[in-house]
């Protein structure tokens, strides 16, 4: 084929593109996506439960866009990490800390987000502790949740070390499910966790008085995230398709009692426009905390 003369370029680049977009427009997810698609979620162990949280939502997804979606069980993040890495899995449902890691092995793209405009951490104590800001915890003990929760343990980290302290140096316990009650049993000082566990604790200890000690922004959406090597034609048509029927996709998704919990009773909301900057202040919760992303 001869190549355009150079006054041609513009006109060719014009007609091309809009020849592309006009593709993108009619192609069908069915037409341009592999069938069946997997997907897992990092936060879900065994096929059972996978199940109980997804199966609506995977029925959904096949009828709006004609395309199965295959359920796929994995241990932990790590393992799915190295699924997308490995072309073994094209869509993951992950948290931010699961974004951040993943990208670190693999390009990849946003099918949506899951926005929960309550989601970020929390420092709670005793009203009558004396305890007024964070720098007071330097020689206390300190409830977290588990190991590798956004929410949970890396931003409260953040938060401590942003306030001058050393987390290595303090005498930090991850106390998991019982994070409010050792707090409320004095077993600790203070208790860093998600914002919601502000109002659990004064719920299931209503007759002693708490201070909410400090607070971080709203933390950055749970991402269904594709990988980047599907053809790029079948992650348009998939958002294209799935944005135009959200209330569907979103009623699925929240209709079992895993994901109702979690989303709904959070004011959560699908976000179809993620930008990926937003999670930079996940990757300098971790540089902070001084905790690697593939622990």
């Amino acid at each position: 084929m001869k190549k355009p003369m150079l006054f041609n370029r513009t006109l060719l680049v014009l007609a091309i593109g809009g020849s592309l977009t006009a593709n993108v427009a009619m192609a069908s997810p069915a037409d341009s996506c592999p069938s069946p698609l997997k997907m897992a979620d990092t936060g879900i162990e065994g096929m059972g439960s996978l199940e109980e949280a997804f199966a609506p939502f995977a029925e959904t997804f096949e009828t709006l866009t004609g395309v199965e979606l295959e359920l796929y069980s994995l241990a932990n993040r790590t393992a799915a990490g190295t699924a997308l890495q490995f072309d073994e899995v094209d869509m993951v449902f992950a948290g931010p800390s699961e974004f951040v890691l993943f990208e670190t092995l693999t390009e990849l793209d946003f099918l949506f987000s899951v926005v929960r405009p309550n989601y970020g951490s929390s420092f709670v104590v005793k009203a009558d502790s004396g305890i007024e800001s964070l720098s007071d915890l330097a020689d206390k003990r300190v409830a977290l949740k588990d190991v590798g929760s956004t929410s949970g343990h890396i931003f409260p980290m953040k938060l401590l070390s942003e306030a001058g302290l050393n987390p290595d140096e303090m005498d930090i316990v991850m106390a998991g499910d019982a994070r409010i009650q050792v707090l409320i049993n004095d077993d600790v000082a203070a208790m860093g966790g998600g914002n919601k566990d502000w109002d659990a604790v004064r719920k299931q200890d209503p007759d002693t008085e708490y201070r909410l000690l400090a607070q971080t922004d709203t933390l950055p959406g749970d991402p269904v995230i594709m990988r980047a090597s599907l053809p790029q034609e079948c992650r348009d048509a998939l958002r294209s398709t799935l944005v135009d029927h959200s209330d569907q996709v979103w009623d699925s998704l929240t209709s079992t009692e895993r994901n109702a919990d979690k989303f709904i009773e959070r004011d959560a909301y699908l976000s179809f426009e993620t930008d990926p900057a937003i999670y930079q202040q996940v990757r300098e919760a971790y540089e902070i905390a001084g905790i690697p992303l593939d622990e």
